[in-house]
């Protein structure tokens, strides 16, 4: 009973590292990447669609981003996505190919956005507490209904908390190189 808690706890404590890790991936530095992209949904035919599901998007070089619809007739809806998305770019289309340049960002930008990576690193670090503190309220739980001693109870807590401290320290740590590579020009 009380491995299955603790097996719980890791991998919601994982999926929050993994999460963590996906939004950070669309906070953009000064080189391109194609997650960048992400949110910015296409009209398809009338409906919503994410970009990857309508054209290739790959690195033509550090700073440069290139699209190529799978379809010719999409190139003015997808340069229309992008440049009514809030990442602030400007593609180029060269009739089926389009190129979307990344700017330079500015020393103000790149404070701005360290502190929203702050932000996404603090609400990673309250959901793996969150989680803990529903494992040590599953193990009182047991103890109450006389399950576990007070023993186990307690070794489990301790346990749970080495997992926190773990995972918390992983945030971290991925937190540092986020805020390198913001910071690096």
């Amino acid at each position: 009973m009380i491995d299955e808690i603790q097996q719980d706890a890791e991998e919601r404590m994982n999926k929050t590292i993994e999460a963590l890790k996906d939004q950070l991936a669309k906070v953009r530095t000064g080189r391109a990447h194609p997650s960048l992209l992400d949110q910015v949904s296409v009209d398809y035919y009338g409906s919503m669609v994410p970009l990857s599901q309508v054209a290739n998007i790959g690195i033509e070089d550090s700073r440069t981003l290139s699209i190529t619809p799978w379809e010719r007739t999409m190139v003015q809806a997808i340069e229309k996505a992008i440049m009514t998305s809030d990442l602030g770019l400007n593609p180029n289309s060269a009739g089926t190919v389009i190129r979307v340049p990344m700017p330079a960002l500015t020393e103000e930008r790149r404070k701005d956005l360290v502190k929203v990576v702050r932000g996404e690193a603090e609400g990673s670090r309250v959901a793996v507490r969150n989680i803990r503190r529903d494992a040590n309220s599953s193990f009182k739980a047991l103890q109450k209904d006389k399950e576990i001693s007070e023993d186990d109870e307690r070794r489990a807590q301790d346990s749970i908390q080495k997992l926190t401290d773990q995972y918390v320290k992983v945030i971290d740590e991925v937190l540092v190189k986020k805020e390198q590579d913001l910071m690096e020009i």
